[in-house]
């Protein structure tokens, strides 16, 4: 509820309680009251209610099959994603797994250059070869699709940062059925050893594709799974908990106090992927309670909406805007062109230094060439 807020004709800012956090290998939390502008309660409901309404758009799309391989929704998790984007700065990067339409919103690439990269058409943000697991943008690595393997990619992008001295830190995300990778803990052995800036998130949806945390996992607290890593457990359905964890995380590292591990405690309400009912390990009651008391969206706007940080015309205004960017950009992405063949072998390296890249056959080797240079800035 809020402490306290301004009022002229409308509220500029207000005060807010954060969720409660839970600490590991911390003395101090993150602050327990958070100020939250005008402006910020807009900006963060529009980028919330976008993501929502692109992947709802997505999974109609792979349902009359215009998507093609696999497609994994983000609905329920957004707050997750516009909290630690809010806390972001210009020099700090992110990557993550494969649940990635909405971040590679956040970071730039239109919502038309989302659709088009799923239904694999020249005028996607990697011009269609990338689809759902692998869209990228300035500070953006994807959308990776092994699990676990971009958890020591993202500290190696951390590493580079303390490297080159650009004061910037990488957000590594992965999922709770990723936390139990080797790779994880040699990862948080790195980058503990060579006190790298990099921000683990083990994003808990509560399912691991099909097997629930508590079946696959000995230990269900995340948070405290990096051991002499500093972690902190936050309520991920809380977009203004989540900022104020993700700022607190980038002070940590930027203090040259090494790594620290947080873990988003959300829910999915689609399968793991569009092939998965989500209903055969899960009941549809526990998805339809999570939906009516826990949703980020609802929640948040409740909430500005009682401290009067916008209006019910200001909400509605932004609605009506989303459904119709969505709506717009769903025919535009549908009516792209497909590349031809003549691009498979472009854009495989920035500096391509082979003379030739290998065929089906030794004697008709291919050549590399660079197209997409508006996406090297």
């Amino acid at each position: 509820l809020p402490l306290h807020f301004l009022r002229n004709t409308y509220a500029t800012s207000a005060q807010f309680e954060t969720r409660p956090y839970k600490l590991h290998q911390l003395n101090e939390a993150p602050a327990p009251t958070v100020t939250l502008t005008s402006n910020d309660a807009v900006s963060m409901y529009r980028q919330m209610m976008l993501i929502r309404r692109l992947e709802r758009s997505a999974g109609n799309l792979y349902k009359e099959k215009s998507v093609r391989g696999f497609c994994h929704l983000y609905s329920g998790q957004e707050a997750v994603a516009v909290g630690m984007k809010a806390a972001m700065r210009e020099v700090d990067s992110i990557i993550s797994a494969y649940r990635v339409h909405g971040w590679a919103y956040l970071m730039g690439v239109p919502a038309v250059a989302v659709l088009s990269e799923l239904v694999g058409r020249s005028a996607g943000s990697q011009r269609g070869k990338g689809g759902s697991m692998h869209m990228y943008a300035k500070n953006f690595y994807g959308g990776n699709g092994i699990v676990g393997a971009q958890v020591p990619l993202g500290v190696g992008i951390a590493l580079a940062a303390k490297y080159m001295k650009t004061g910037g830190v990488c957000f590594t995300l992965y999922g709770d059925g990723a936390a139990n990778q080797g790779q994880v803990f040699e990862a948080y052995n790195m980058a503990k050893l060579l006190n790298i800036p990099c921000i683990f998130v083990c994003e808990n949806n509560g399912y691991g594709m099909g097997t629930s945390a508590e079946r696959s996992s000995a230990s269900t607290n995340y948070y405290s799974r990096g051991d002499y890593v500093p972690g902190i457990w936050v309520d991920g359905m809380d977009v203004l908990s989540v900022r104020e964890a993700a700022r607190y995380a980038v002070a940590h590292c930027t203090e040259d106090k090494g790594p620290i591990l947080l873990e988003m405690m959300t829910y999915r309400y689609s399968g793991h992927s569009m092939s998965d009912p989500g209903t055969s390990y899960r009941t549809r009651e526990e998805v339809s309670e999570v939906r009516q008391t826990r949703d980020p969206i609802t929640s948040f706007r409740e909430l500005i909406l009682n401290a009067s940080l916008a209006t019910p015309e200001k909400i509605k205004e932004i609605d009506d805007e989303v459904k119709k960017e969505i709506d717009s950009a769903v025919p535009k992405a549908k009516a792209s062109e497909e590349i031809g063949p003549e691009e498979l072998t472009t854009d495989i390296a920035l500096n391509f230094l082979e003379p030739n890249i290998r065929n089906i056959n030794p004697w008709t080797p291919l050549k590399h060439s660079r197209l997409a240079e508006q996406f090297i800035k």
